[in-house]
């Protein structure tokens, strides 16, 4: 990837069919960063995508940060290895120097563009005569070296479009190879890169494929193997459009911070592609790298629907909630969770105790998408006690010791699991023992004693997520308050 700002969800998905390629075929990952256009690199872009590729559970085997021995990783440490190529493709004359000012090629785009043409280079100086070039050298002129295009082109078999070929000598003039500052193009840095790395497969963007024959030219020019190329087709909003990067709404950055899990992204983001037999939600990285076949991606766009990635979060937090090792993990960030969102209403440590979170955790499983709903106002009533009087409750019924002592009766009773639908039995069945108290008001005054709150989950769903021994101690307080 360029390191031109953070990484986002194209780049994460061309990312993971690499991974996913590599492991199927028990080969190895490699991260090399692009950072050839000084102009546009964002400090830290590279370490922030690395970071990401770590959270994302696809890490590279090699990488600026990992090493491995076919380093540099970072083509712009790798300078002297594109000048050497550059001169070996000069001597050969393959390539050439081309002192055209950047006025001159500006006046070529203007003109190109007022006849409606696309604009190219008019390969003047690949006519120059070495007499030419070496008076112009003598003169201190600003050069860059360019490549030839030549024309015929041989087809190449893509991994995902089949055969193709792209006659570039006749749309594009002869493209630039290596700049004045002596950092290369893309075109020549990936090709030697590739080649000194020993690079078998890349899987790229579909809008590198035009480029793949001028690529391939490069080779041939070197005489050296390419790898073999597959072109992956664009990721799209669900309604075809580009997927929008302006208001950071598609970086990994944004994704992890809020709340969602690295699985989830894989899963959508290969749910809505192709590469497999079907559709399946809920895959984990195993199973994708299982599933997997190179074969089946189609050349149709994917259409990424992000309005349904709470739920691929859902999903894969039921899965984490079921896995004891995960589930650990989710009891340390439920614990800062609420200490940084009620740490200041005075939470019972008891609240805190890792048996009490895990039984919060089995029990919300599959009723929440994300775990920060957890400490949503809805669940307050879990992590802090209500300070609720007695007169309070007694505002809403005049039994209040009737129905607390019946309350308390029921649930020193229940041995078995409670479950909301019998509790919901068992309440409508106990507010039948009251003389006056109507359902609701019951219900009213439960929730009251259990929450503080008038609003949120059901009474029965409440007590159920508490259970009964927090539950009792809240009827005493309330009762004895």
């Amino acid at each position: 990837p360029t390191v031109t700002g953070f990484l986002h969800l194209g780049g994460l998905r061309t990312a993971l069919y690499n991974y996913i390629f590599a492991k199927k075929n028990r080969g190895t990952f490699i991260l090399r960063v692009e950072d050839t256009d000084q102009n546009r690199v964002v400090p830290g872009a590279a370490e922030g995508i690395e970071d990401m590729l770590d959270w994302a559970g696809i890490p590279p085997d090699e990488s600026p940060r990992r090493g491995g021995s076919f380093g540099p990783y970072q083509q712009s440490h790798r300078l002297d290895l594109y000048r050497r190529a550059s001169d070996a493709l000069l001597e050969k004359g393959a390539a050439y120097r081309c002192f055209c000012t950047p006025q001159r090629l500006e006046l070529l785009k203007k003109e190109a563009l007022r006849s409606q043409q696309t604009p190219r280079y008019d390969n003047r100086c690949r006519h120059l005569s070495p007499t030419e070039v070496s008076e112009k050298l003598s003169q201190g002129l600003d050069w860059v070296v360019r490549f030839r295009l030549e024309k015929g082109v041989d087809p190449f078999r893509d991994l995902v479009y089949g055969w193709n070929k792209h006659e570039v000598a006749d749309v594009e003039g002869d493209p630039v190879i290596l700049k004045g500052d002596g950092f290369p193009t893309y075109h020549l840095a990936n090709v030697v890169d590739d080649h000194y790395m020993g690079i078998s497969h890349v899987l790229r963007g579909t809008e590198w494929l035009t480029s793949t024959s001028k690529h391939l030219l490069l080779y041939k020019a070197f005489g050296w193997d390419p790898p073999q190329f597959g072109h992956l087709p664009l990721l799209l909003n669900k309604d075809g459009g580009k997927l929008s990067k302006r208001q950071g709404d598609i970086f990994l950055e944004r994704f992890a911070g809020d709340g969602y899990l690295p699985e989830a992204l894989l899963d959508i983001i290969t749910n809505c592609g192709s590469g497999f037999a079907e559709k399946q939600t809920g895959r984990t990285l195993e199973e994708l790298i299982s599933q997997f076949e190179i074969g089946r991606i189609t050349t149709h766009s994917a259409l990424l629907d992000l309005e349904k990635l709470p739920e691929f979060n859902r999903i894969h937090l039921t899965r984490h909630i079921e896995n004891e090792g995960l589930r650990q993990k989710l009891i340390r960030e439920l614990q800062v969770l609420v200490e940084h969102v009620y740490g200041d209403q005075r939470v019972d440590q008891e609240v805190l105790e890792k048996e009490y979170m895990e039984r919060v955790l089995l029990l919300r499983k599959g009723h929440i998408s994300f775990l920060k709903n957890l400490v949503s106002s809805d669940y307050s009533y879990l992590w802090v006690r209500p300070s609720v009087s007695r007169e309070q409750l007694q505002a809403v019924s005049a039994e209040v010791d009737e129905i607390g002592k019946l309350v308390l009766g029921l649930m020193t009773r229940q041995v078995a699991v409670l479950t909301v639908e019998e509790l919901n039995k068992d309440l409508r069945s106990l507010q039948k023992q009251t003389k006056e108290t109507k359902y609701s008001s019951m219900m009213k005054l439960l929730r009251l004693a259990l929450s503080g709150q008038q609003h949120g989950p059901s009474v029965a769903e409440m007590m159920v997520t508490l259970g009964p021994k927090e539950v009792c101690g809240r009827i005493h307080k309330a009762l004895s308050s």
